[in-house]
């Protein structure tokens, strides 16, 4: 049992991580986060064994921390990626955004396993982590609820067999809606999820489903697949979390509760399961629901197939500009159904770059977020 280092810790995942943690006896060794904020802080209490790492916060916050943790903590965005590259540790990567990517490339390099619910770093940089963790013998197993059922499907199954894989979308609060009601959509309607309990930008992402789009994007990456060997299908109820598709027309898919414990766990004890995770699923009086996403309500999901398919700087585009425009709409300073204009306005004005480093995408995220942000500021 290598000890546990959660990066992300004050966030959703974070705090599941912790929690499945000690219902399996599992040690923490490191925790990690953006800000050292008073949840941070309380974390830190509870677990006075492990080192603490926090990437920002301003001076004054950061004495204020010291004070009480000195000795523990390290600040610095070099702080995480220490911490993640802490020798034979599982590392789970719950940060938002592409400041997850340097995280993933650290754990990857030290050959550790990484228990990534960072989706960004396998959508901007997938080639480059495959072929670090190639060279390292470190593994990653997913944590998105849809990945981790593709790759629980897939486990003992040989890769040429496959058709197709198939990733579950609950359609988010919308689903139903007529399209032209989506213009005057207000943020506490999109945060309104049916079934899942996220982070606010995740949550928006379902809501315009570009978050299945970036899934598609990932699912390509972490399985080495062809863009149109990944497919979306509508399921309401989030109890089928994906499926895949073989060769001979059988279909395995993984079925439970919404409830991220059962990955984050599957991701710590891969090959083994761990017992009495969630309680028994109960299949008496549920109706199963599936069907195809509409993509006049749903333009982000066709943008994230066509960015799938340029490759190289396009996924990291999408990303940096989805996560610009969603952060406008949460502000008041941009309509819902203009998150996806201003993605395609920035895909279309950056074109498609080369990446063969991190630097690279890195690059590509600030340029993408700079045209996303001019675009913006022309549609206010």
């Amino acid at each position: 049992m290598k000890p546990l280092v959660v990066l992300g810790v004050t966030g959703s995942i974070g705090r599941q991580s912790l929690e499945v943690a000690d219902q399996l006896g599992w040690p923490v060794a490191g925790i990690g986060a953006r800000r050292p904020s008073a949840g941070l802080a309380e974390i830190a209490r509870s677990r006075p064994e492990t080192e603490i790492a926090v990437a920002g916060g301003s001076l004054e916050e950061r004495e204020e921390f010291s004070r009480e943790f000195r000795g523990r903590v390290s600040f610095g965005p070099e702080a995480l990626e220490g911490l993640a590259a802490i020798p034979s540790v599982v590392v789970v990567n719950g940060v938002v955004g592409l400041v997850g990517l340097p995280l993933t490339m650290a754990a990857a390099k030290a050959g550790n396993r990484i228990a990534l619910a960072n989706k960004e770093s396998m959508v901007a940089a997938g080639p480059l982590i495959r072929r670090e963790l190639a060279r390292s013998g470190g593994e990653l197993i997913p944590v998105d609820s849809e990945h981790s059922a593709i790759f629980q499907c897939l486990t003992g199954e040989d890769r040429e067999s496959v058709e197709r894989v198939i990733l579950t979308a609950s359609g988010g609060p919308f689903r139903t809606w007529e399209v032209d009601k989506l213009e005057s959509v207000t943020p506490a309607e999109a945060l309104a999820h049916p079934n899942w309990s996220m982070g606010d930008r995740i949550t928006i992402d379902s809501a315009t489903m570009a978050n299945k789009a970036l899934e598609v994007m990932e699912a390509q990456q972490l399985f080495e697949l062809e863009v149109d060997q990944v497919e979306v299908v509508i399921h309401p109820e989030s109890v089928v979390h994906s499926m895949v598709r073989f060769r001979d027309g059988s279909i395995k898919a993984q079925l439970g509760a919404p409830d991220m414990r059962l990955p984050i766990a599957y991701a710590l004890t891969y090959p083994e399961r761990a017992p009495d995770v969630l309680k028994p699923f109960d299949f008496a009086g549920v109706s199963l629901n599936f069907e195809a996403p509409d993509l006049t309500r749903f333009p982000a999901l066709a943008l994230g197939y066509s960015a799938a398919r340029l490759g190289q700087s396009a996924p990291a585009v999408y990303n940096a500009s989805d996560e610009v425009a969603v952060a406008a709409f949460l502000g008041g300073r941009l309509g819902f159904r203009s998150i996806t204009s201003v993605i395609e306005q920035t895909l279309e004005g950056l074109g498609v770059q080369s990446v063969e480093s991190v630097e690279d995408v890195l690059a590509a995220d600030r340029e993408a977020r700079s045209l996303a942000a001019a675009a913006i500021a022309g549609a206010c």
